[in-house]
């Protein structure tokens, strides 16, 4: 996600690499950010915050702790705020690991951020200002669409968009799955289906109606498509997607809690 993040910054001219400096332990991916995206590398944490006024935590949320322990001693209240992207791990945790009064907005992106179509929820912790927020906002806009939702809402952006590219790619593999056992090509499958969603997602943007009436309009009685849709009824595959969805949410509150 922050490679994300940085190609959507970068892609964006919202940042300049002179202006973004980079901590990640692993050699590999150093290389990748200073000789592909033209960043610096900072030999630690305290680089990062010296070097800084916003600081952008993308790690697991099972580093989180480890990880604010380092900075603490290096955050200023007045000159920084910190943007997290750690699932299910709430502004107060992280307010609490940072000295009092730390400014902290919680930001759930996805992995379309890759090509400038990702989806991402923002939220306030207690310190943070409206500056703040815009700042942040500006940031994830570069490849994303930006929804503000109070915290309590944050593990459901988690379940849907955090998560929800993982559930498209799935039924993209069942679709390319029965393709192929009617006869097509697996490429030719691939292809069609993988217009077939991009479609239909930009109609659902653009036309701004309603899925259920969308659908409804492409389902002739006694037609194909009614026929498929008794399948997915009958097999409940709305009611598995809602629950898949939930556990999602479920998970990443309990991220928060580890």
């Amino acid at each position: 996600m922050a490679e994300a993040l940085l190609r959507g910054a970068l892609a964006a001219k919202r940042v300049s690499p002179d202006r973004v400096i980079v901590c990640d332990p692993i050699p590999a991916r150093q290389t990748l950010f200073r000789e592909q995206l033209g960043v610096r590398i900072a030999s630690g944490i305290a680089a990062v915050a010296a070097s800084s006024r916003m600081v952008v935590l993308c790690v697991k949320p099972q580093q989180c702790a480890g990880v604010l322990s380092e900075l603490k001693p290096h955050f200023e209240v007045a000159r920084h705020v910190l943007v997290s992207i750690l699932a299910g791990v709430r502004t107060e945790r992280i307010e609490a690991a940072l000295p009092a009064g730390a400014r902290v907005v919680r930001v759930m992106p996805n992995t379309p951020m890759l090509v400038g179509l990702g989806a991402s929820g923002l939220c306030a912790g207690a310190g943070a200002t409206e500056a703040d927020l815009a700042a942040a906002e500006r940031l994830f806009s570069c490849a994303s669409v930006v929804v503000r939702v109070k915290e309590a809402a944050m593990d459901a952006v988690t379940g849907l968009s955090g998560s929800g590219p993982a559930y498209l790619f799935y039924l993209v593999e069942a679709l390319v799955e029965a393709g192929v056992q009617e006869g097509l090509a697996r490429e030719d499958a691939l292809r069609l289906a993988v217009r077939t969603c991009r479609g239909a997602a930009t109609m659902l943007e653009q036309t701004e109606v309603a899925p259920e009436e969308l659908r409804r309009r492409v389902t002739s009685p006694n037609g194909t498509t009614q026929a498929a849709c008794e399948v997915l009824d009958n097999n409940a595959v709305k009611k598995t997607l809602v629950a898949a969805v939930r556990r999602a949410a479920e998970r990443s509150r309990e991220l928060g809690c580890a």
